[in-house]
Protein backbone atom coordinates (compact mmCIF):
# COMPACT_ATOMS: atom_id res chain seq x y z
CA UNK A 1 0.00 0.00 0.00
CA UNK A 2 1.35 3.14 -0.73
CA UNK A 3 1.77 6.01 1.29
CA UNK A 4 -0.55 8.87 0.30
CA UNK A 5 -3.45 5.37 0.32
CA UNK A 6 -2.34 4.41 3.87
CA UNK A 7 -2.25 8.27 5.04
CA UNK A 8 -5.71 8.72 3.36
CA UNK A 9 -7.04 5.43 5.60
CA UNK A 10 -5.01 6.24 8.74
CA UNK A 11 -6.83 9.94 7.86
CA UNK A 12 -10.66 8.55 7.98
CA UNK A 13 -10.19 6.02 10.59
CA UNK A 14 -9.25 8.63 13.07
CA UNK A 15 -12.34 10.96 11.67
CA UNK A 16 -14.66 7.59 12.96
CA UNK A 17 -13.26 6.69 16.24
CA UNK A 18 -13.78 10.95 16.56
CA UNK A 19 -17.31 10.47 15.43
CA UNK A 20 -17.93 7.50 17.80
CA UNK A 21 -16.43 9.58 20.61
CA UNK A 22 -19.04 11.82 20.00
CA UNK A 23 -22.08 10.12 21.58
CA UNK A 24 -21.73 9.91 25.13
CA UNK A 25 -24.06 9.29 27.60
CA UNK A 26 -27.63 11.45 27.27
CA UNK A 27 -31.46 12.47 27.97
CA UNK A 28 -33.90 13.00 25.35
CA UNK A 29 -36.85 15.55 26.70
CA UNK A 30 -40.21 13.53 25.83
CA UNK A 31 -43.05 16.43 25.24
CA UNK A 32 -45.75 16.70 23.17
CA UNK A 33 -44.16 18.41 20.24
CA UNK A 34 -43.51 16.69 16.84
CA UNK A 35 -39.87 16.90 17.54
CA UNK A 36 -38.91 17.50 21.62
CA UNK A 37 -35.55 19.13 22.48
CA UNK A 38 -32.76 17.25 23.38
CA UNK A 39 -31.62 17.91 26.80
CA UNK A 40 -28.94 19.68 26.96
CA UNK A 41 -25.39 18.38 29.36
CA UNK A 42 -22.82 20.69 29.13
CA UNK A 43 -20.07 18.56 28.54
CA UNK A 44 -19.59 18.13 24.28
CA UNK A 45 -20.76 19.77 21.75
CA UNK A 46 -20.72 16.84 18.99
CA UNK A 47 -22.98 14.49 21.63
CA UNK A 48 -25.24 17.40 21.44
CA UNK A 49 -24.96 17.50 17.61
CA UNK A 50 -25.05 13.48 17.64
CA UNK A 51 -28.49 14.08 19.80
CA UNK A 52 -30.33 16.74 17.41
CA UNK A 53 -29.64 14.85 14.12
CA UNK A 54 -31.11 11.62 16.15
CA UNK A 55 -33.93 13.62 16.77
CA UNK A 56 -34.54 15.88 13.86
CA UNK A 57 -35.40 12.18 12.04
CA UNK A 58 -38.07 11.24 14.54
CA UNK A 59 -41.14 12.83 13.22
CA UNK A 60 -41.66 15.31 9.89
CA UNK A 61 -39.39 17.36 8.73
CA UNK A 62 -40.55 21.12 8.18
CA UNK A 63 -38.87 24.02 6.11
CA UNK A 64 -36.18 24.79 8.13
CA UNK A 65 -35.29 21.04 8.98
CA UNK A 66 -35.08 20.44 4.95
CA UNK A 67 -32.23 23.04 5.05
CA UNK A 68 -30.10 21.08 6.79
CA UNK A 69 -30.91 17.77 4.72
CA UNK A 70 -29.67 17.14 1.73
CA UNK A 71 -31.07 14.46 -0.36
CA UNK A 72 -29.56 12.81 -3.63
CA UNK A 73 -31.83 13.53 -6.61
CA UNK A 74 -33.92 11.22 -7.96
CA UNK A 75 -33.21 9.35 -11.28
CA UNK A 76 -35.52 8.28 -13.92
CA UNK A 77 -35.67 4.07 -12.99
CA UNK A 78 -34.61 1.75 -15.06
CA UNK A 79 -34.92 -1.87 -15.04
CA UNK A 80 -31.04 -3.00 -14.24
CA UNK A 81 -31.70 -0.59 -11.05
CA UNK A 82 -34.60 -2.22 -10.08
CA UNK A 83 -32.95 -5.83 -10.73
CA UNK A 84 -29.58 -4.02 -9.27
CA UNK A 85 -31.68 -2.71 -5.72
CA UNK A 86 -33.50 -6.18 -5.00
CA UNK A 87 -30.05 -7.83 -5.70
CA UNK A 88 -28.97 -5.38 -2.94
CA UNK A 89 -31.63 -6.02 -0.74
CA UNK A 90 -31.74 -9.85 -1.11
CA UNK A 91 -28.05 -9.88 0.14
CA UNK A 92 -28.51 -7.44 2.84
CA UNK A 93 -31.56 -9.78 4.22
CA UNK A 94 -29.96 -12.53 4.02
CA UNK A 95 -26.75 -11.15 5.72
CA UNK A 96 -28.10 -9.77 8.81
CA UNK A 97 -31.18 -12.65 9.13
CA UNK A 98 -28.64 -13.71 12.03
CA UNK A 99 -28.81 -10.08 14.37
CA UNK A 100 -32.60 -11.05 15.33
CA UNK A 101 -31.16 -10.76 18.55
CA UNK A 102 -28.40 -7.46 19.42
CA UNK A 103 -26.12 -9.84 21.01
CA UNK A 104 -25.19 -11.21 17.37
CA UNK A 105 -24.49 -7.82 16.56
CA UNK A 106 -22.64 -7.28 18.99
CA UNK A 107 -20.56 -10.16 18.90
CA UNK A 108 -19.67 -8.85 15.07
CA UNK A 109 -18.34 -5.94 16.60
CA UNK A 110 -21.74 -3.31 16.31
CA UNK A 111 -21.92 -1.00 18.91
CA UNK A 112 -25.14 0.62 19.99
CA UNK A 113 -24.82 3.94 18.70
CA UNK A 114 -26.29 6.19 21.65
CA UNK A 115 -26.66 3.88 24.10
CA UNK A 116 -28.20 5.93 27.07
CA UNK A 117 -30.48 7.34 24.67
CA UNK A 118 -33.63 5.13 25.55
CA UNK A 119 -36.26 6.81 23.52
CA UNK A 120 -34.88 6.71 19.58
CA UNK A 121 -36.89 6.62 16.57
CA UNK A 122 -34.63 3.90 14.96
CA UNK A 123 -31.63 2.26 17.45
CA UNK A 124 -28.54 2.22 15.43
CA UNK A 125 -25.86 -0.60 16.20
CA UNK A 126 -22.50 0.67 14.29
CA UNK A 127 -19.15 -1.50 13.60
CA UNK A 128 -16.92 1.50 12.59
CA UNK A 129 -14.54 -0.53 11.03
CA UNK A 130 -16.93 -1.78 8.22
CA UNK A 131 -17.21 1.80 8.11
CA UNK A 132 -14.14 2.38 7.11
CA UNK A 133 -13.98 -0.40 4.64
CA UNK A 134 -17.26 1.16 3.25
CA UNK A 135 -15.52 4.08 1.84
CA UNK A 136 -13.20 2.21 -0.73
CA UNK A 137 -15.28 -0.74 -1.26
CA UNK A 138 -18.72 -1.69 -1.37
CA UNK A 139 -19.93 -5.17 0.18
CA UNK A 140 -23.92 -5.20 0.14
CA UNK A 141 -23.68 -8.26 3.25
CA UNK A 142 -21.58 -5.61 5.47
CA UNK A 143 -23.79 -2.23 6.13
CA UNK A 144 -22.03 -0.12 8.67
CA UNK A 145 -24.73 -0.33 11.31
CA UNK A 146 -27.78 -2.31 11.79
CA UNK A 147 -31.10 -0.86 12.51
CA UNK A 148 -33.60 -1.91 15.32
CA UNK A 149 -37.23 -0.08 16.12
CA UNK A 150 -38.46 -1.22 19.66
CA UNK A 151 -41.25 -2.92 19.65
CA UNK A 152 -44.62 -2.77 22.25
CA UNK A 153 -43.08 -5.46 24.68
CA UNK A 154 -40.18 -3.14 24.81
CA UNK A 155 -37.45 -5.10 22.97
CA UNK A 156 -35.68 -4.20 20.17
CA UNK A 157 -36.44 -5.63 16.75
CA UNK A 158 -34.69 -5.70 13.76
CA UNK A 159 -35.98 -3.20 10.92
CA UNK A 160 -32.82 -3.35 8.65
CA UNK A 161 -29.67 -1.87 8.22
CA UNK A 162 -27.49 1.14 7.10
CA UNK A 163 -24.40 2.15 4.39
CA UNK A 164 -22.97 5.13 4.69
CA UNK A 165 -20.21 6.47 2.35
CA UNK A 166 -17.73 9.64 3.41
CA UNK A 167 -20.05 12.86 2.47
CA UNK A 168 -17.74 13.78 -0.35
CA UNK A 169 -18.35 10.85 -2.27
CA UNK A 170 -19.72 11.83 -5.56
CA UNK A 171 -23.55 10.74 -6.58
CA UNK A 172 -22.42 8.36 -9.16
CA UNK A 173 -19.84 6.65 -6.67
CA UNK A 174 -23.54 6.60 -4.56
CA UNK A 175 -25.45 5.34 -7.27
CA UNK A 176 -23.21 2.27 -8.04
CA UNK A 177 -23.92 0.99 -4.48
CA UNK A 178 -27.49 1.54 -4.33
CA UNK A 179 -29.54 3.23 -7.77
CA UNK A 180 -30.55 6.74 -6.79
CA UNK A 181 -34.01 6.00 -8.44
CA UNK A 182 -35.06 3.54 -6.12
CA UNK A 183 -33.61 5.17 -2.84
CA UNK A 184 -31.94 8.38 -1.44
CA UNK A 185 -29.45 8.96 -0.29
CA UNK A 186 -29.00 11.68 2.58
CA UNK A 187 -26.64 13.89 5.15
CA UNK A 188 -27.19 16.31 7.76
CA UNK A 189 -25.43 20.08 5.88
CA UNK A 190 -25.32 23.22 7.03
CA UNK A 191 -25.37 23.48 10.92
CA UNK A 192 -25.36 26.52 12.92
CA UNK A 193 -23.33 25.32 16.37
CA UNK A 194 -22.42 27.02 19.27
CA UNK A 195 -18.70 28.28 19.41
CA UNK A 196 -16.31 26.07 21.70
CA UNK A 197 -17.18 26.89 25.61
CA UNK A 198 -21.00 28.04 24.45
CA UNK A 199 -23.11 24.96 24.76
CA UNK A 200 -25.45 26.88 27.14
CA UNK A 201 -26.43 28.71 23.89
CA UNK A 202 -27.42 25.35 22.26
CA UNK A 203 -31.03 26.28 24.17
CA UNK A 204 -30.89 29.75 22.76
CA UNK A 205 -34.32 31.11 20.82
CA UNK A 206 -35.11 33.79 18.24
CA UNK A 207 -38.57 34.36 16.74
CA UNK A 208 -39.69 31.48 18.50
CA UNK A 209 -37.05 29.41 16.17
CA UNK A 210 -33.82 27.74 18.18
CA UNK A 211 -30.21 29.60 16.81
CA UNK A 212 -28.66 26.21 16.33
CA UNK A 213 -28.92 22.92 15.15
CA UNK A 214 -30.85 21.26 12.59
CA UNK A 215 -34.87 23.15 13.83
CA UNK A 216 -32.88 26.21 12.85
CA UNK A 217 -33.67 28.74 10.10
CA UNK A 218 -29.85 29.68 9.87
CA UNK A 219 -28.31 27.48 7.03
CA UNK A 220 -25.53 29.91 5.53
CA UNK A 221 -22.20 30.65 6.94
CA UNK A 222 -22.94 34.51 7.37
CA UNK A 223 -26.18 34.02 8.88
CA UNK A 224 -24.35 31.86 11.61
CA UNK A 225 -21.28 34.45 11.79
CA UNK A 226 -24.26 37.47 12.25
CA UNK A 227 -24.98 35.39 15.48
CA UNK A 228 -21.42 34.27 16.44
CA UNK A 229 -21.62 30.74 15.88
CA UNK A 230 -19.58 28.21 14.46
CA UNK A 231 -20.15 26.74 10.97
CA UNK A 232 -20.73 23.23 9.62
CA UNK A 233 -21.31 22.82 6.06
CA UNK A 234 -21.30 19.33 6.38
CA UNK A 235 -21.78 17.30 10.02
CA UNK A 236 -21.72 13.72 8.83
CA UNK A 237 -21.36 11.75 5.75
CA UNK A 238 -23.93 10.42 3.49
CA UNK A 239 -26.06 7.71 5.11
CA UNK A 240 -29.06 5.20 3.48
CA UNK A 241 -31.21 2.99 4.93
CA UNK A 242 -32.75 -0.46 4.30
CA UNK A 243 -35.73 -1.73 5.98
CA UNK A 244 -34.91 -4.91 4.50
CA UNK A 245 -36.63 -7.04 7.39
CA UNK A 246 -39.50 -4.46 8.04
CA UNK A 247 -40.09 -3.93 4.10
CA UNK A 248 -41.70 -6.10 1.77
CA UNK A 249 -41.15 -4.19 -1.47
CA UNK A 250 -38.64 -1.73 -3.16
CA UNK A 251 -40.96 0.99 -2.22
CA UNK A 252 -40.94 0.41 1.84
CA UNK A 253 -37.25 -1.24 1.85
CA UNK A 254 -35.82 2.01 0.56
CA UNK A 255 -37.80 4.38 0.77
CA UNK A 256 -38.43 6.99 4.06
CA UNK A 257 -40.17 9.89 4.65
CA UNK A 258 -37.90 12.21 2.58
CA UNK A 259 -37.93 10.57 -0.58
CA UNK A 260 -41.51 10.83 -0.08
CA UNK A 261 -41.15 14.83 -0.18
CA UNK A 262 -39.27 14.69 -3.47
CA UNK A 263 -42.04 12.54 -5.76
Amino acid sequence: MNTTRLGTLIGLAISILAAAARFPAALVAQTGQPHPRPVVRPENDSAQMARMADHAMSGPMGENMMKHMELTPLRAPTHDDTARAMKVSAELRQAIAKYQDTAAATADGYKMFLPNVKEQRVYHFTNYRRALLAAFHFDASKPTSILYKRGDDGTLHLVGAMYTMPKNAKLDRLDERVPLSIAQWHKHVNWCIPKKGDQARWMEQRDGHPVFGPESPIATKAACDAVNGDFHPDTFGWMVHANVIEGHDLASIWGDEHHARQR
